[in-house]
């Protein structure tokens, strides 16, 4: 996409788009309520919006390579750290949404490390998913290479709620009953999400999914116990 195409979208935008909801904007400039923060990939095919039919105000959102949440520590872990805690403390929200997507390149790097040779930094970055990539070299090494990327997409975002469950705002809301976490993924080509259903232990469609609180993950349940039902998307 050329940069001329993106400076005719912002006038576009200036002339018409905002022209036509001027005061729905000037409420937005008063403050955000979300109740979701909405985690997810980078990757630009993925349009959370989009995908919820959402409008500005109604999604929190933090993306980064491979919708990784790395684990709390006390030293601070960076800008995701920092968003969760802002998003539960400073905006009370009542959910958490962790959405893989197929196809995802970072867990392709995850699987095969040699593809990450000129780019450290991501490798660096991925370690925050080791846990994903023992589980894959454990269980699902004979698998092919296709089938693989399916699992580690799945299972790197059971990773990502567990990894949640260890930053202290999300342990004491989640005692507190204040906060539900939900694991999703999208398939880009059939433009369906699928939810972790914990009623049946694996992946479903989300129309079919079990999506009352009681099913969706909290401290009393453990993502990890179910992964051996943990299936392919399709």
């Amino acid at each position: 996409m050329a940069i001329q195409q993106l400076l005719s979208g912002v006038r576009h935008f200036e002339g018409h788009v905002y022209a036509a909801q001027r005061e729905f904007f000037k409420k937005l400039a008063e403050g955000q309520s979300p109740e979701t923060l909405f985690v997810t990939c980078s990757d630009s095919r993925i349009d959370p919006n989009l995908i919820c039919q959402t409008q500005p105000g109604e999604l929190f959102i933090l993306r980064n390579a491979g919708n990784i949440i790395p684990a709390y520590t006390p030293q601070g872990g960076g800008g995701e750290i920092a968003s969760i805690e802002f998003a539960i403390t400073g905006l009370a929200v009542k959910h958490i949404i962790v959405c893989g997507h197929s196809h995802c390149g970072a867990m392709g790097g995850l699987i095969e490390p040699k593809q990450l040779s000129e780019m450290p930094a991501v490798a660096d970055w991925l370690k925050h998913s080791e846990a994903t990539r023992r589980i894959l070299e454990l269980k699902y090494k004979k698998m092919s290479k296709s089938n693989r990327l399916d699992i580690a997409i799945q299972e790197n975002v059971l990773t990502q709620i567990e990894n949640l469950q260890t930053h202290p705002s999300v342990s004491a809301a989640l005692a507190m009953g204040q906060l539900s976490l939900h694991a999703w993924t999208y398939q880009i080509e059939e433009g369906r999400v699928y939810a972790y259903d914990t009623a049946v232990e694996q992946f479903v469609p989300l129309k079919e999914a079990d999506m009352s609180e009681k099913k969706t993950h909290t401290r009393g349940q453990e993502a990890r116990s179910a992964k051996s039902k943990v299936g392919n998307l399709t």
